[in-house]
């Protein structure tokens, strides 16, 4: 993953404790085998929840389409997968 996203100036408005939380997952998943991501995802999501984190559906999109403008399609697919997952496993808001 290339470190360009981190100066995507639409994320001056986000909480620098957020971005920080974005830099170690970013810095983690470069590490990760693809089969492991969802779990490093899931770990990603206790820690924010452990400091008091929650990122807000228009923080989640920003973050997602920072992230996801060089991917092809097929992997497009699957991170819509996970954001499903992860919208049910975080329930009514």
């Amino acid at each position: 993953m290339e470190a360009d996203w981190k100066r995507d100036p639409r994320l001056k408005a986000m909480n620098p404790e957020k971005i920080k939380l974005l830099e170690h997952f970013a810095d983690r998943v470069q590490h990760t085998e693809k089969n492991q991501l969802m779990q490093a995802f899931m770990a990603m999501n206790m820690e924010a929840k452990q400091r008091g984190l929650q990122f807000n559906d228009k923080e989640t999109n920003l973050i997602v389409s920072i992230l996801t403008s060089g991917m092809a399609p097929e992997e497009k697919k699957k991170l819509d997968i996970l954001k499903m997952l992860s919208k049910k496993m975080a329930g009514p808001r």
